[in-house]
């Protein structure tokens, strides 16, 4: 399992030696523009259950294109 675990900055090499101390983890860290990438792709999954759950109107894809 994958976790993404926000760190202050001042504190990002204890948890790394912290985690990679233990046998069953590995840690590494990820740039900022990754974590960005993680962030709104979490975002668009969550807006897309909503769709599904019928509590968010989705936009159709041509009126989208229509757009760009």
């Amino acid at each position: 399992m994958k976790i993404l675990v926000d760190v202050k900055d001042n504190k990002v090499n204890f948890i790394l030696e912290l985690l990679n101390s233990f046998s069953f983890t590995r840690a590494k860290t990820i740039s900022p523009a990754k974590a960005q990438l993680f962030e709104e792709i979490k975002e668009a999954v969550e807006n897309l259950n909503l769709v599904k759950q019928g509590k968010l109107k989705a936009r159709p894809a041509k009126d989208l294109l229509n757009e760009l």
